[in-house]
């Protein structure tokens, strides 16, 4: 048990990895993972060049398999496979059939396979065909993937909405990797007040069950309503979202045309949708497409409905 979610991927960047080494992942994806690895491990993301539909499908290996040749090329070792399950920015969970091509490519090519599920209890019915989640942990990984190499983070900022508490747990059955975390301990244990009010969230198992049934039906009408809105206005989304807090929308049409860089371009998209009041992060998930932002949804459905007001004057 450690101190929050970046403390888990500095750690395990750390454990695993030297500096300048890489960590590969999909792309679009959370883009403060280049922090969470970077800042002080030095390890680098590199990123497949993969793209929202075809993330979590089989062939998906493919594009890892690639994006590992240009890495070794440009002298990147690469020691670490990253998988957000379900997903940040997509909203989306994967696939057992991918868990498990994900699983056997990295038996493969001998790399640390880390699935960050800290959205696994925010997973509810979109009313949208979607899949469902499964935590790799739940696949039997004999004759898949060396238990050593398998890791998995959970924390409770997201479904119990406990950013503030700086919990997270590292679930691995690696001796060497388990004694690296221990090593780093010292700098990264959470408080005590923490734990006993960490501990007493989740051993009292009828509350949780209360909280999280809840928690599923809120994020469901929140998510429901902002599709709703997104389709009145004329923007499209990203379908099949069942997970997380988020639902990846496209306004690469309103992208000033009269700018060259794409990344320029969407700077200026956010400025003035900033000036209209709504804050969405350019070039922050890295999607190899310009144009697509994460809008968050969970807030009261007035102040979703105000900003996808705010959203369609800045693109009218």
């Amino acid at each position: 048990v450690v101190g929050a979610a970046t403390a888990m991927h500095d750690i395990l960047a750390w454990g695993v990895a030297d500096p300048h080494d890489g960590v590969l992942t999909s792309r679009p994806v959370y883009g403060r993972f280049e922090l969470d690895f970077g800042n002080k491990s030095q390890v680098r993301v590199v990123y497949a060049s993969t793209e929202a539909e075809n993330s979590f499908q089989d062939d998906v290996v493919e594009k890892f398999e690639e994006a590992l040749i240009r890495s070794r090329k440009a002298g990147i070792n690469v020691k670490m496979m990253l998988i957000v399950n379900p997903h940040n920015p997509l909203g989306r969970c994967y696939p057992r059939s991918t868990l498990i091509k994900i699983m056997q490519f990295c038996q493969k090519h001998r790399l640390h396979l880390l699935s960050d599920e800290i959205y696994a209890c925010s997973v509810f019915d979109s009313g949208e065909p979607a899949v469902p989640f499964t935590s790799i942990l739940s696949i039997d990984s004999s004759g898949l993937i060396d238990p050593d190499l398998l890791h998995v983070t959970y924390g409770l900022s997201k479904d119990f909405g406990a950013a503030g508490l700086r919990v997270g747990a590292i679930i691995t059955r690696s001796k060497p990797v388990l004694r690296a975390i221990e090593a780093t301990m010292r700098f990264h244990n959470p408080s005590g007040a923490s734990l006993a009010i960490g501990s007493a969230m989740l051993e009292n198992r009828e509350w949780c069950r209360a909280f999280i049934d809840g928690s599923r039906t809120k994020l469901a009408q929140a998510y429901r309503h902002a599709i709703k809105g997104l389709t009145d206005i004329g923007i499209r989304y990203l379908p099949g979202s069942n997970a997380g807090f988020f639902v990846w929308i496209d306004l690469s049409p309103y992208l000033p045309s009269e700018l060259g860089e794409e990344k320029t371009r969407e700077f200026a998209l956010a400025k003035k949708l900033k000036q209209e009041g709504v804050f969405l992060h350019p070039c922050e998930e890295h999607s190899v497409h310009p144009g697509w932002f994460r809008l968050v949804y969970s807030q009261d459905a007035r102040i979703v409905t105000k900003g996808l007001e705010r959203i369609k004057r800045a693109i009218s």
